[in-house]
């Protein structure tokens, strides 16, 4: 994130202008020229993510754990890409809009945690603070901030959730060559299809 913490408002734009994006690409096949003043407040680089929901759960959700690109462009990317590119679910239609919750998580670049013992991950990491990225040899995974919290996850399990969304065994987060990563998340989504948007509160 940048040296400033996202305001309400600021997040507010962030999650309507997802929406204005997805919803120009499903109805037209073009991306919205996003104007000047919005790219100048979001020209800075960081990692985002765009999770799209239903009523039923989720429906799709893509994007970026590094600062690779500014916040402006990687938005546009992975809210298109959230609502066709998802492998895990087929593209979404147009049709379906007025029935989908838009979020997005603007992402603290990630950070390697170092311990001696991996036990000492458990007391590491911070279940409604921190997202985790495992790593090991060419597999990867990430789980964002906010799941342990909707699935109501210890640390522990946190880690072995991480490590299977990586393709790996659970408990893969034991071995000594298995690298794990933090970052912190600040998240606005809207409360219903179209309506209101919060910034939620992940900490207890």
């Amino acid at each position: 994130m940048n040296d400033n913490v996202i305001s309400e408002k600021e997040g507010k734009l962030l999650v309507n202008t997802a929406r204005s994006i997805v919803t120009e690409f499903l109805k037209n096949g073009t991306r919205v020229k996003l104007d000047k003043k919005f790219q100048d407040n979001f020209s800075f680089k960081s990692g985002v993510f765009v999770t799209l929901n239903t009523s039923a759960g989720l429906r799709g959700c893509i994007g970026y754990p590094l600062p690779d690109k500014k916040l402006f462009n990687a938005l546009e990317d992975a809210a298109i890409s959230a609502a066709t590119e998802d492998p895990r679910f087929p593209s979404i239609k147009f049709e379906e809009l007025d029935s989908i919750t838009f979020e997005v998580t603007v992402l603290t670049p990630p950070k390697k945690i170092e311990v001696r013992d991996p036990q000492e991950y458990l007391s590491k990491i911070k279940v409604g603070h921190d997202g985790l990225i495992v790593k090991y040899g060419y597999n990867s995974g990430l789980l964002l901030p906010q799941v342990p919290i909707e699935y109501g996850w210890n640390e522990k399990e946190f880690l072995e959730h991480t490590c299977e969304k990586a393709g790996l065994h659970k408990d893969y987060w034991k071995k000594v060559e298995t690298e794990i990563e933090k970052f912190q998340g600040i998240v606005f989504k809207e409360k219903d299809p179209n309506g209101e948007v919060i910034q939620e509160k992940l900490s207890e």
